[in-house]
Parts: C-alpha cells; structure tokens; sequence
C-alpha cells in the first residue's frame, strides 16, 4: 500500500537549516494500523505532512521517495497530487476546532470534498454527507450545523466523516484524540477501529500515548529528533525495548504512574 524510503524535510531560515525528518522509511499494509509515537517535536506531524505533501515554507522535502499503490507521491505535479490528497489519502488533524471552517457548515464542508473528488452534483453530494456523518454516529439532521454548535467529540467524528467521505486507502490519523476527555477519546478510537474493519482502511496512528498505541497498533515506529530509533511489532517495542530512548519514554511512563 506505501513504502517510505528514506524520506527527509528541513526547514530553512536565515540562520540555519534544520532536520525536522531525517532518513525516514517505512511500509504501510493494506488493512494494517502503523503506529508513530514520539515525544513532541520529535517529527511525527512533520512526517504526516511530507507524505500528504504538505510541508509548507519554510520547509522542503529534501530526500526520499514515498510510494503509494505503485506511483512515487514526489515525482507527481501538484495537480495530480490534488486527486489523490484527500480521495486516496486523508488526514484527521490534531485539532478540530482549529481545522473545521467557522462560517460553512458541517455539511458544506463535506460535500465540498465529495464534489472535488467524485464529480457530483451538489444534491449528491449533500445526500453523501448525511450519510457519512450517520456511519460516524452524528445525527444527519444536524448537517446545516456549523462548527462552534458542535462538541469536541462531535467535530472530531466530523473531522472523520470528511476525511472517510471519498472512501481514500490510507488514512493518516494525527492525534485525533489529544484534546478530548478520556471517554470521548475512547469512543473515537472504537469508531476508527470499526470503520477500518468495514472500510478496508490503512491507517497511520500519529500519538505520543502508549494505551493508544498498544490499543490499536499492531506495529509501532519510535521517532526521536526526526529519525526513526526503533520499530517493530507493539507488543514486543513496548515490553522490551531496545533502544536507549525508547527504553527512557516507557521507564517515564512507569514514574508516572508510581
């Protein structure tokens, strides 16, 4: 489904160059959840960036290649990028709040997705929309809604609900949970589970909390300072680690909890 080869992004201001990604590879499966975990900064929402080509001034992919479904992402024109972003490929960003428009509404901003990628008309489209905000457990009477009328947890399964709307292969999930309560946190993480049973998904896990990722991950990648340190099947990362760091995240989790 994608393989990452030796993906690298720098920033660059006046006074240096900075390596915000360096030397990153990784293998996605169909169907498989990858879990990215990491410390902040560490270049984990760097990393989701570069593979949606997102990466915006003053950084640049540097190196690498990212190949999904057989074609190299970086050797494409933008506007070939732009039918796979978001059709093939979505991303659930950290903060819905921040990331909805305040002045459309719910269903505007769906459908809008679904017109760009699917060729529809407006009244398809708006049809759509109703049901997916239905498969992520929203009320489809509340399409005309906009942002702020929604909860927390509300905006982030309609965060889902856009990003699943053109039925992409991969989606790349950047702590979507970060800002909500610990139930509400855990029924998006239960919807995301079921809707990639029923969709097919692939999903990259983008988090710095280890319940998540033993949760939902069956393989793990530990970033530190923009490289990867460690990687491997979940269980086996978590309950012997190998590296120093990730030996130092796991043993802090331990002090907090005594």
């Amino acid at each position: 489904m994608l393989e990452v080869k030796d993906l690298s992004v720098t920033y660059f201001t006046e006074a240096e160059a900075v390596s915000a990604v360096s030397g990153v590879s990784l293998l996605v499966a169909k169907g498989e959840t990858l879990g990215v975990l990491g410390e902040s900064g560490s270049g984990k929402s760097t990393l989701a960036l570069a593979l949606m080509r997102l990466v915006g001034y003053p950084g640049k992919i540097v190196k690498g290649e990212i190949w999904f479904k057989g074609q190299d992402l970086l050797k494409l024109s933008e506007a070939e990028m732009i039918k796979i972003r978001g059709a093939r490929i979505s991303m659930i960003f950290q903060d819905p709040f921040t990331s909805l428009n305040p002045v459309y509404s719910i269903g505007d901003q769906i459908a809008e997705a679904i017109q760009l990628h699917q060729q529809v008309s407006r009244r398809e489209a708006w049809s759509r929309a109703k049901d997916m905000l239905s498969l992520v457990r929203l009320d489809s009477r509340r399409i005309s809604d906009y942002p702020h009328q929604f909860s927390g947890g509300m905006q982030q399964r309609a965060m889902i609900a856009m990003a699943l709307s053109c039925r992409p292969d991969l989606l790349i999930a950047d702590e979507p949970t970060t800002a909500l309560d610990v139930t509400i946190q855990a029924d998006i993480l239960k919807l995301l589970l079921e809707l990639q049973r029923d969709l097919g998904l692939s999903i990259i896990y983008i988090t710095h909390n280890f319940g998540i990722i033993k949760e939902v991950c069956r393989r793990v990648l530990v970033m530190y300072k923009g490289r990867v340190v460690e990687e491997g099947e979940t269980l086996k990362v978590l309950n012997d680690p190998k590296d120093n760091y990730t030996k130092s995240l796991i043993e802090s989790l331990r002090v907090l909890r005594t």
